[in-house]
Parts: structure tokens; sequence; C-alpha cells
């Protein structure tokens, strides 16, 4: 099987997929990172293609990063200055070439991920 990466990202407060989150992806090269892609999520709080395709995958140490401030501030969650969640960075390592799937259950005061199938 060949691996590839996926997310799905959820609004537990509003109780809905998060439509229009901004996630980037790197991959760790040392103390460095290299930024591999940016997409936004759509309507299912999903992407509308693999974050990392399988003629892509390489087994590795990655970082997804989530733009939950902008996502909150167009949902017209109240500001707060500074915004207790802005940037969330998940950094984990994909070991084998399997499906891998990091989804953000997300709130404005906090989130939870886990390794989703």
């Amino acid at each position: 099987m060949t691996g590839y990466l996926t997310t799905h990202v959820l609004d537990t407060a509003r109780g809905c997929p998060a439509e229009g989150l901004k996630i980037e992806l790197f991959r760790i090269e040392g103390a460095g990172r290299v930024l591999l892609r940016t997409l936004e999520t759509n309507g299912d709080g999903r992407t509308d293609r693999q974050i990392l395709p399988k003629d892509e995958f390489a087994t590795g140490t990655y970082e997804l990063v989530f733009h939950v401030g902008d996502y909150l501030m167009a949902c017209n969650t109240p500001p707060e200055e500074p915004r207790f969640l802005d940037v969330i960075p998940i950094r984990f390592g994909m070991s084998e070439a399997s499906h891998y799937h990091v989804p953000l259950l997300l709130s404005p005061f906090g989130y939870s991920t886990y390794r989703g199938s």
C-alpha cells in the first residue's frame, strides 16, 4: 500500500465542519522545515485533495499548521486581543506507507487531534 495524508477540521463550538480554514503542510528537515503546500478546507471541513498524495508520500516528520484565528474571525467569533488560539501547529511522524489521517477538533479555547482512519 502506498501512503497518503488527509485531514478533517470540525468546529465543535458551532457543531459543524470548519469551512475556509487555511492549512499549511511542512516537511521537517533537521532543524528547519520546508513548505510543501497550502490548502483550504471545503464545506465538509476537508481539503478537496489529499494533503500529501500517494505519488509524493515519503515517511518522515511533518507539520500541519492550522490558521484558526482567521477562521474564527470569519465566523464572527467574538474577538479578543490577542486571540487565545491563532495558529495551531501539529508535528507528527509517518513511519510506514499507509493512510495517515490527522483531524482537528476545534473550539475558540481548545482543540484536540488524533491519528484517525
